[in-house]
């Protein structure tokens, strides 16, 4: 038999300890996502952080990001950390590899989209917008599925002094896979969040055989299931060293973002 609370102040106390501990529980159960640095930082030409896979990992399994001198495009699937190179090949990164800009979440789906038609990136952006519904906060996003037309891109590791992501832009490398089973990894991000993040979806690809991939300017997904985590918290850590401090985020971006994501 469970023995009653005899004294008030203890079991006022007691209350609040379960209160606060439960409190503590579901704020580390609710999905997060953590961010280093800021899209305005790169675009600015900052390509050099100091936060290494290591510690990223730590923070999530999936994701989203680049690698220091801009070496490539990250795609973090299932706690394994993938660079997709200029040359179209993809390898594992070590944990002593560091990133100037990533997105992770440790990924709980909590709703499933599937497709079952043919759905252009713009037509699928769309269908995935309605099925959401709250577009004022974040969604982690995996789709598998079967996709043709896929463009992808990576950029070759930049030397110093860094150019500004827009004009780096302009010597990516491009390569095209016609049909291809694949995962595509994607962060959707709320328009107030600009300068942080790109505003909208963010999609990097990777295929099924992991031999190939980059950041998404085009594909069809012939069909396919989505996995969605919405994402309430996010935690922002901004790097420390002069080049982040030296980078100029004063100015307006959205005209250089559209230019480097290619749309």
């Amino acid at each position: 038999m469970r023995r009653a609370c005899t004294r008030p102040a203890a079991c006022l106390l007691l209350a609040v300890a379960i209160a606060f501990a439960a409190g503590r529980a579901s704020a580390q159960a609710a999905p997060s996502l953590y961010i280093y640095s800021t899209i305005d930082a790169l675009l600015a030409g900052t390509y050099d952080g100091d936060l290494t896979m290591r510690e990223l990992g730590a923070k999530g399994d999936l994701g989203i990001g680049t690698f220091n001198r801009l070496d490539g495009e990250m795609i973090a699937l299932d706690g394994v950390f993938y660079q997709a190179r200029a040359d179209g090949s993809v390898v594992v990164v070590g944990p002593q590899e560091r990133t100037p800009l990533a997105y992770v979440t440790r990924f709980h789906p909590s709703q499933t989209i599937n497709v079952e038609t043919p759905l252009s990136l713009d037509v699928l952006e769309k269908r995935l917008d309605g099925r959401l519904g709250n577009l004022n906060v974040f969604y982690a996003i995996r789709i598998e599925g079967e996709f043709r037309g896929v463009s992808v891109r990576a950029m070759v590791p930049q030397v110093k002094p860094y150019k500004a992501l827009a004009e780096v832009v302009k010597t990516q490398s491009i390569h095209n896979y016609p049909t291809t089973p694949g995962i595509l990894i994607g962060i959707r991000s709320p328009a107030f969040s600009r300068g942080i993040s790109v505003p909208g979806y963010h999609w990097h690809f990777l295929t099924q055989d992991r031999q190939h991939g980059g950041h998404v300017l085009n594909l069809t997904l012939v069909e396919g299931s989505a996995q969605v985590e919405k994402i309430l918290r996010v935690e922002l850590q901004l790097p420390g060293n002069q080049a982040f401090a030296h980078a100029d985020q004063n100015k307006d971006r959205t005209d250089e973002t559209r230019k480097v994501e290619g749309r």
